[in-house]
């Protein structure tokens, strides 16, 4: 248990050195899984698309809110906007700055999805091969198709097995035309998204920066805060169940000693040093009381410095004038007159 409480303790002194491992390790599972997936194009008119657009766009969804449940500054931030206000005022510019903070850690495993399913081609192939310029690329004076024979033949582009319409359009001179569209929208994607993040990672704190670092050393502290707290807490409830166990068996060993008529063992000092960590707070009732207080009515962010020690010339106070000291020999000849 010590070892796992040290790797527990440890990946919460490091928790966003943790939190990019993991954005990186749900970005590789992303590939990964999108490279054992088994991809089967139903090559329908009616179905082709609205499949195609589901794996490209359903699981990014998923992994985007994977990667905020996996993040756990969420119940700091859902807390933090739903507390009372009380005697400390939120600030949205905070709350801003958290929320952001875990979209770009969250995004990037949806960005890793779309851009290899972009750059791989099947998706768009099948979501879009109705959509082949025939007169362009294949035959389109071919006869006897009406419209709706076309769309089901063209639908078939993806399934090699089945496709029919080598006579409208050679099937790998459509495949090749949807990838090569497939992945350069791919290639423009990750452009974007990795000129986007440069200007959010970069350019924001020069152009705000007074804002930026007020916004994330309030974020720090609400997180730090919040650890000290549940910290605090644990350590009361370790010394209130301590203090409670040792009471109870004190009154076992007072009723046994009363039956055989012994006296009572002392309690050990540690107990007594578990009592003082209580801090007054005794029972159920107050601690509650104190934690629904902390939860309503925070305190705030002023702190009273203590006053400064007086008469010794500290924060600026006039110190007496001193005199300047007598010579030997104006003493010497003063106790001579006397």
């Amino acid at each position: 248990m010590d070892k796992f409480r040290m790797i527990f303790q440890f990946l919460q002194s490091n928790q966003e050195s943790f939190m990019n491992g993991i954005c990186g390790i749900m970005a590789l599972a992303s590939a990964q899984m999108y490279s054992a997936f088994d991809f089967n194009c139903p090559c329908l008119p009616h179905y082709n698309l609205a499949y195609g657009l589901g794996i490209l766009l359903v699981p990014p969804f998923i992994l985007f809110l994977l990667g905020f449940v996996l993040n756990n500054n969420v119940s700091m931030l859902a807390e933090e906007w739903r507390r009372p206000r009380g005697q400390r005022g939120k600030d949205p510019a905070v709350l801003r700055y958290m929320f952001c903070s875990m979209a770009q850690r969250a995004m990037i495993a949806p960005v890793v999805w779309v851009s290899v399913t972009l750059l791989d081609g099947k998706c768009f192939t099948c979501a879009f091969c109705t959509s082949v310029p025939v007169g362009t690329l294949g035959n389109a004076s071919h006869p006897g198709l009406s419209q709706g024979e076309m769309k089901r033949v063209l639908a078939r582009i993806p399934c090699k097995e089945i496709y029919d319409g080598q006579e409208l359009i050679a099937n790998e001179v459509a495949i090749r035309y949807l990838r090569c569209i497939s992945q350069a929208l791919g290639w423009c994607f990750v452009l974007l998204m990795t000129m986007l993040a440069f200007l959010v990672r970069s350019l924001r704190p020069c152009f705000t920066q007074a804002a930026f670092l007020k916004s994330r050393y309030w974020s720090h502290y609400i997180d730090i805060e919040r650890k000290l707290f549940d910290e605090t807490c644990a350590e009361h409830a370790r010394s209130f169940a301590k203090v409670c166990i040792q009471q109870f068996f004190e009154g076992m060993s007072t009723d046994l000693a009363a039956a055989r008529c012994q006296l009572p063992r002392k309690a050990p000092a540690d107990v007594g040093e578990a009592a003082e960590k209580l801090l007054g707070i005794t029972d159920q009732g107050t601690m509650n009381t104190a934690l629904k207080s902390w939860h309503r009515c925070k305190p705030p962010l002023h702190l009273h410095p203590p006053a400064l020690p007086t008469g010794n010339g500290w924060a600026g106070e006039e110190q007496p004038p001193k005199h300047p000291p007598v010579p030997r020999r104006e003493m010497a000849a003063y106790y001579s007159r006397v």
